[in-house]
């Protein structure tokens, strides 16, 4: 990262898209965690995503979280959830839109969980900059396998 000096105030790159994701992930209409994804290609964002139910469906702010009321550790069981990952909603954009994230990089505030990172694996995402851990080492033992560069980003940005 190029750190902000008097001749350029500006944030870095990584600052800079790393603070975006942290304000998409502002829309998060999870009870438990509020996510926010980014992905980036030559210093252009392609797409954004959030953690929620799907387009048209209740959200969780309106129905309770499911997960909460059974009583399902964080990290564990995410098919019993009602939203989708914002990984997911990221990569769903931009295939709606017809936008290729081949050879982009994912600016996420939280380190993918395994169901996201096989996704990013296979839409061809070469490097993922995150915020906070997240309870899963098989993700980060198949971004490894994958050759994925995988930097956390001390401070959040």
């Amino acid at each position: 990262m190029t750190p902000v000096t008097e001749r350029d105030p500006r944030p870095s790159w990584d600052s800079y898209f790393m603070s975006i994701a942290q304000m998409v992930a502002s829309r998060s209409t999870c009870l438990r965690r509020k996510v926010g994804a980014v992905l980036v290609k030559e210093s252009r964002i392609l797409a954004t995503g959030y953690n929620g139910a799907p387009a048209g469906l209740k959200h969780c702010l309106e129905i309770g979280c499911l997960r909460d009321e059974m009583g399902i550790p964080s990290g564990q069981r995410h098919e019993i959830c009602r939203a989708l990952h914002a990984e997911q909603n990221c990569l769903i954009q931009a295939a709606s839109h017809g936008i290729s994230v081949t050879g982009s990089s994912l600016y996420c505030t939280n380190l993918p969980c395994i169901i996201c990172t096989k996704m990013l694996i296979n839409a061809g995402v070469e490097s993922i900059f995150y915020a906070e851990g997240y309870p899963d080492d098989l993700s980060k033992e198949m971004l490894a396998e994958a050759g994925i560069k995988l930097v956390r980003l001390e401070d959040g940005s």
